[in-house]
């Protein structure tokens, strides 16, 4: 499957916002967004306009679309099995993403960004119920464990992102041994309790796929 390649921090300077797309940079005073620049391609003379009903929907869509790093195919494929599930399709939305295995995998900070993530569980770094799961989109179930493989532990870009959970720990919904390096994904997360999304507008993207 295709994927972006370009430059990461053009795409939160698209949607005025961080991704955290690039890890630790995103946290420091590098990072584009801090410097107020205009998104690429805007000239800053034109005043912007005001955005339709559609453009606001896109920008929704494409902002949760970019922040997991998925191509549009795929990420309308969650959207349609969001949709036959029972309750609230935004709701399952968020949560379908969330259990993905290389979210899981960014969560419980064995990576710094989920592409670092995709790419750790693409070269077979992690197993889950210790078999060993090289696929990202792979759906994490409750009470699932997931471990770095017994061979990957001594690699150095695990052990960095590690680091990390000493400053801001885990998700509620995680729980995490870090000397073991392996933990265990207890429940299927709230939307509410997802607090780094709290600004995404999940119902413009159910609005956006309606028309």
């Amino acid at each position: 499957m295709a994927r972006y390649t370009g430059p990461v921090c053009r795409l939160c300077r698209t949607e005025q916002k961080k991704l955290m797309l690039k890890g630790n940079k995103c946290k420091s005073d590098k990072c584009p967004i801090n410097k107020k620049r205009v998104a690429p391609g805007k000239d800053p003379k034109i005043r912007a306009g005001k955005r339709s009903d559609y453009g606001i929907q896109l920008r929704e869509k494409q902002k949760l679309k970019r922040i997991y790093g998925m191509q549009e195919k795929q990420f309308k494929l969650f959207f349609e099995r969001a949709l036959r599930m029972p309750g609230i399709t935004g709701e399952n939305l968020i949560a379908l993403l969330e259990r993905r295995l290389d979210n899981v995998v960014y969560r419980l900070r064995f990576a710094v960004s989920r592409s670092q993530a995709r790419q750790i569980v693409l070269h077979g770094h992690i197993t889950v119920n210790g078999r060993r799961v090289n696929v990202p989109s792979y759906l994490v179930k409750s009470e699932d464990e997931i471990a770095i493989g017994e061979i990957s532990k001594n690699l150095t870009i695990i052990k960095d992102a590690l680091k990390e959970f000493g400053k801001s720990g885990v998700m509620p919904w995680l729980n995490l041994e870090v000397d073991a390096m392996k933990g265990q994904f207890l429940a299927i997360p709230r939307r509410i309790d997802i607090t780094d999304l709290a600004d995404i507008k999940e119902q413009m993207i159910v609005e956006f796929y309606s028309k």
